[in-house]
């Protein structure tokens, strides 16, 4: 039995009648889910591999280090999928307050996405916090779109206009989302499905609402960067994962077209089976290849401290600085000054020890305001982050 997700509504664009998608509220019904066969089998490879990645994070020392890298290694690669131009490296060397290659309007769009990011996360872990919901949702749009690309595109605000996607005009687009009339209700209904006590599985949900949110398409601009931050709103809010450990766009970049095409059949074929088949193997790949990053990463870590301590040349505020490399993996001398607390002097010794071990190396070429990197780490956690 073929299943309907939604209805149309003829309206006008730019002159042109077009069909615009108004989808059915979540969950979808008629026939209901079927997570039966490979694809509860799919559920339950995922739903390990979190859980394993959750019992890592509360294991592991220095867990902030890891936050703190694929916090920013998904909001790089989400923003790549929507066409910025910035590298992890960008980011990284924009925090040191280095040049850097992108234009800074891209390394801008990044820094947004952490900013919007931290603002949901602090909401919804305080008590009188706003929970998920389309106040949530808004203030996060505000500080996605904060800056000179953003101020045209109502920050914060639902669209006024009907938009579209794809194509060259409305009436060639891929997809038509809802008038803006009939938003406040769309959402509404989301905002509610939410917070009830549906009794789906916690990771099927999340999958759910991502293409619901995306159908939507309530802002002019923002909305793929906002629909995949969702997810991981979801995950955490709903215990699934205590920290954003899960940079599940890396998954959606490399199947972009599937990504987009499973979106599509949900809304033309009611297919939510097909996508939660895809969504689901995408959780399953990204949590196992966290943890193996994570393992990775804390080795090296671990081994480049020994090495450094038994090098001869260590200093103790070189040690202090070898600490805070996994969140400052670019630095110069002035950036020491400030990680340290410490004097020019002291700091610059502090990191031509770091270079004589090894660990740091000199990027910039160049002869005055040089730039450091500890590129060993970067080269781990760049993997997929690439332009």
């Amino acid at each position: 039995m073929a299943r309907s997700t939604g209805t149309y509504e003829t309206t006008s664009v730019a002159g042109e009648k077009v069909r615009a998608f108004i989808p059915n509220p979540l969950p979808p019904s008629r026939p209901k889910l079927k997570l039966t066969g490979d694809l509860a089998a799919q559920l339950a490879v995922a739903e390990s591999n979190l859980a394993v990645l959750n019992a890592a994070a509360r294991m592991v020392p220095s867990l902030d280090w890891f936050v703190y890298a694929f916090v920013r290694k998904e909001a790089v690669i989400s923003s790549q999928i929507e066409g910025t131009q910035a590298s992890l490296d960008d980011l990284f060397a924009s925090e040191a307050e280095v040049p850097v290659s992108a234009a800074p309007a891209d390394v801008e769009e990044v820094c947004n996405y952490l900013e919007a990011l931290k603002f949901a996360r602090g909401q919804l872990s305080r008590a009188n916090g706003l929970p998920l919901s389309v106040r949530l949702l808004n203030g996060a749009h505000k500080r996605l779109m904060a800056g000179t690309r953003g101020q045209d595109k109502q920050p914060g605000r639902l669209r006024r206009s009907q938009n579209w996607i794809g194509g060259t005009r409305p009436g060639n687009a891929r997809f038509v989302p809802p008038p803006p009339t009939l938003l406040a209700n769309l959402l509404g209904n989301l905002e509610t499905w939410l917070n009830s006590d549906d009794t789906l599985p916690p990771l099927v949900r999340a999958g759910l609402a991502h293409v619901q949110f995306e159908t939507i398409h309530p802002y002019l601009d923002g909305n793929g960067r906002l629909g995949r931050l969702l997810i991981a709103l979801c995950l955490e809010d709903w215990k699934q994962l205590s920290e954003p450990l899960l940079y599940l766009s890396l998954f959606f970049k490399r199947h972009r077209q599937e990504y987009y095409d499973r979106l599509g059949a949900v809304r033309t074929d009611g297919d939510w089976e097909g996508w939660l088949a895809f969504f689901l193997e995408g959780v399953a790949v990204i949590a196992d290849e966290s943890m193996n990053v994570i393992g990775s990463l804390f080795d090296m870590v671990s081994r480049d401290r020994s090495r450094y301590l038994s090098s001869g040349g260590a200093t103790v505020v070189g040690s202090r600085l070898f600490e805070n490399l996994p969140q400052n993996p670019i630095v110069t001398v002035k950036s020491a000054v400030r990680i340290c607390l410490t004097t020019k002097p002291t700091a610059a010794k502090a990191v031509y020890s770091l270079c004589d071990a090894g660990i740091l190396k000199e990027t910039s070429g160049r002869r005055r305001d040089r730039t450091y990197s500890y590129s060993a780490y970067l080269d781990l956690l760049r993997e997929g982050t690439e332009i």
